[in-house]
């Protein structure tokens, strides 16, 4: 078994897909032309670990009111301090930015839809 990808209901779902393509180096590998608009994204190592997608059918939650330890997305990238720079640039909203006692970094800001984006440059990569 493995993980495939994960999927998240989200208000604009084709904004996001260009969004995440432009500024965090995804490529979407399947994408939907209807609703509910799904789009498949890959990481830059190939694998697809996101599904975005917009179904009025449930309720879209609240990003931009969840805390950030509910839910985030996280990044491993060489400098959170540049990357996290340039989607604010983008229209992200900082959060926060921490040094751990290890020596990693992380950086945290908010997409344009208020979803939580963690950029972390680990002491110690994980696996």
């Amino acid at each position: 078994m493995r993980f495939e990808h994960l999927g998240i209901n989200v208000p604009d779902a084709r904004a996001m897909a260009r969004w995440y393509e432009r500024h965090l180096n995804m490529r979407t590998v399947r994408g939907e032309q209807q609703p509910p608009w799904a789009h498949f994204l890959a990481d830059a190592s190939g694998r697809t670990v996101l599904e975005v997608y917009t179904n009025t059918a449930d309720p879209l939650p609240d990003y931009a009111r969840q805390h950030p330890l509910r839910f985030h997305l996280a990044f491993a990238v060489d400098d959170p301090d540049d990357v996290g720079g340039r989607l604010i640039a983008a229209g992200a909203q900082p959060l926060s930015d921490q040094t751990l006692d290890d020596g990693s970094r992380i950086v945290m800001v908010r997409d344009p839809w208020g979803l939580v984006v963690q950029l972390v440059h680990r002491a110690t990569p994980l696996p």
